[in-house]
């Protein structure tokens, strides 16, 4: 057993990208996913700001022109197996940043998650639900830890 591999099959870490928007969908994520009420550090998930130590990815808000790139070498940069999670109607869809019918093209706004970097799993909302957020990241566990 590899040595990323034994540290995964007891703790995964998960990094957290802002890409633009209103910042709810990062508010309910360290407010209250991270709080005792919902505790996703019971499931061993814990909170990283390097991408090395990173094995998924939660992206929130529409990506913009200005962190597109970041974004893209953010997640070149997070070793493979890697997942990421695309946590609320903006980063799936453009949310209220959609100025033109599901196609984004604007000056600011490059598109959604998907559009710039691969998405292994969606979260819809406006803000996304505490509940939600914890049932999406522990959905890919079994991939990332390759039990599925």
């Amino acid at each position: 057993m590899g040595f990323k591999s034994y540290t995964r099959s007891r703790a995964v870490h998960v990094m957290l990208v802002y890409t633009g928007g209103c910042n709810g969908c990062d508010i309910e994520i360290v407010n209250s996913v991270l709080s005792p009420k919902f505790d996703i550090e019971q499931y061993k998930v814990f909170l990283t700001w390097n991408p090395r130590e990173a094995d998924i990815l939660v992206v929130t808000g529409p990506v913009t022109y200005r962190n597109k790139e970041p974004l893209i070498k953010i997640y070149e940069s997070i070793p493979n197996p890697k997942m990421v999670v695309a946590a609320g109607s903006c980063a799936l869809m453009g949310g209220v940043y959609d100025n033109i019918h599901g196609e984004i093209e604007s000056e600011e706004i490059a598109g959604p998650v998907d559009k710039v970097i691969p998405v292994d799993a969606k979260i819809p909302g406006c803000a996304v639900r505490p509940e939600d957020i914890v049932s999406g990241v522990v959905a890919v566990l079994p991939i990332l830890l390759g039990k599925d």
